[in-house]
């Protein structure tokens, strides 16, 4: 096959991944997380990044724990990081992949420290949601992700940067690297 055609060839693990989300929008949540989980095995803690960043972004929302989602969020944005580092063989693909996933990442984050009673962490990771939301489109996505931004601002009385002592000095979180 050539470089071109390979390249536009589809994903046959993304793929996967969104159809097992269709049938947890469904409304098949428990399914969902087991088929979540079974691709989770497949692909392994060391596979590809933007896998396991796509695949730990859709898999936190099938939790019930609210640690449990963090830690799924967090190994998502682990794998984020992974695909902005500067690898020759993919750089615009992880560069442009990252982009357009930090700002829901960030609120996902935000959201998890909330509920968990973490507010300054939520907001840190608000902030970024914001600063990360300059890079979406202005379309129905880029759209309801300023929305629920918005609305967490509203939610934690967001009102400025607030530093949080958890905060590492590099400006990135330690997410836990173990298997779930």
């Amino acid at each position: 096959m050539a470089k071109g055609q390979e390249q536009a060839a589809p994903d046959a693990v993304l793929t996967r991944i969104g159809q097992v989300v269709m049938l947890h929008h469904a409304g098949d949540r428990e399914e969902a997380r087991h088929r979540f989980l079974g691709l989770w095995a497949e692909i392994g803690e060391h596979g590809d990044p933007l896998h396991r960043c796509t695949l730990a972004h859709y898999l936190a929302d099938t939790q019930d724990d609210p640690g449990d989602e963090l830690a799924w969020d967090l190994r998502a944005l682990s794998a984020a990081e992974e695909l902005a580092e500067d690898r020759p063989t993919d750089r615009c693909r992880g560069t442009l992949a990252a982009r357009a996933l930090y700002p829901s990442l960030h609120l996902n984050l935000a959201a998890d420290y909330d509920r968990l009673g973490h507010r300054e962490a939520a907001r840190v990771h608000l902030r970024r949601a914001r600063g990360a939301a300059g890079s979406l489109a202005p379309d129905r996505y880029g759209e309801g992700v300023r929305a629920a931004i918005d609305r967490l601002e509203r939610r934690l009385g967001e009102d400025g940067p607030t530093p949080d002592r958890h905060d590492r000095p590099d400006g990135r979180w330690g997410p836990p690297r173990q298997r779930p």
